[in-house]
C-alpha cells in the first residue's frame, strides 16, 4: 500500500474536527482534575482523621484503577443506576476524576513546601481558615507546582484516545471510522500520530517556558 495524498487530503477535515473534540475533552477534563485534585489535597489536611483516611483511600483507589475501566463503569454501569451522560461528558468526567488523583499529590507537595513560618504567621494573626488557604497558602503552593501540573495536561492529552472505547468522536475515533469505510488505515493513523506529536511538542515548549518562569521561584 502506497501513500495516497488525495485520500489524505479528503479525510483531513474529519480528523481536524476530531482533534477539536480531543482538545476540548482534554481541557475540560484538566479543569476538573485541577479543581477536584485541590479538593482532595485540602481534605487530606483535615484535622479529622476519618476524613483524612477516607479521602486517602478514595484517591488511592482511583489512581490504582485503569482509566479504561473507569470509563467503562461511568458509561455502561451508571445508566443502570439512573445516571446517564453523553459520551463526551462521560469522557470529561472520567479523565478529570482519574487525573485528580495525581494532581492532588502535586498540590500536597506544593502545600507541604510552604514554609512553616507562613502557617505560624496566619495563626498569630488569627486569620479565618478560608483566608489562610486562599490568601496565603495556595498562592505560594500552586505557583511552585505549575510546571508539574502542566505535565499532566500532556499526559491527559495522550490518554484521550481511550475515549474511543465509549464512542466519543475524538481524533482516533475519526481516524478509525475513515479507515473502516475505505479499508485504508495508513493515512488516517499516520496523520493522527503526527497531530498528536505536533500538539504535544508545542505544549511541551509552552511548559518549558512556564518551568523557566516558575520552577525556580
Amino acid at each position: 500500500m502506497i501513500w495516497d495524498w488525495h485520500y489524505a487530503g479528503k479525510i483531513l477535515p474529519d480528523l481536524l474536527r476530531g482533534l477539536v473534540v480531543t482538545v476540548e475533552a482534554t481541557l475540560l477534563g484538566y479543569a476538573v482534575a485541577l479543581v477536584l485534585g485541590l479538593v482532595w489535597a485540602m481534605l487530606r489536611r483535615s484535622p479529622s482523621r476519618i476524613v483524612n483516611q477516607v479521602v486517602r483511600w478514595v484517591v488511592e483507589f482511583i489512581r490504582s484503577t485503569p482509566l479504561l475501566v473507569q470509563l467503562f463503569f461511568l458509561f455502561f454501569a451508571l445508566p443502570s443506576l439512573g445516571l446517564t451522560f453523553s459520551a463526551l461528558v462521560t469522557g470529561v468526567i472520567g479523565l478529570g476524576v482519574h487525573y485528580s488523583s495525581y494532581t492532588s499529590e502535586v498540590y500536597r507537595a506544593g502545600i507541604a513546601d510552604v514554609p512553616p513560618g507562613q502557617w505560624e504567621a496566619t495563626t498569630a494573626l488569627n486569620l479565618p481558615r478560608r483566608r489562610v488557604w486562599f490568601g496565603v497558602v495556595l498562592p505560594q503552593a500552586v505557583r511552585k507546582v505549575i510546571p508539574t501540573l502542566g505535565n499532566y495536561l500532556i499526559a491527559m492529552f495522550k490518554d484521550s484516545p481511550l475515549l474511543l472505547a465509549i464512542t466519543v468522536p475524538e481524533m482516533l475515533h475519526s481516524a478509525y471510522e475513515a479507515g473502516a469505510k475505505s479499508l485504508r488505515f495508513l493515512e488516517p493513523m499516520t496523520i493522527v500520530g503526527l497531530l498528536f506529536v505536533i500538539v504535544s511538542v508545542l505544549s511541551s515548549l509552552l511548559l518549558r517556558r512556564l518551568e523557566f518562569r516558575y520552577g525556580n521561584n
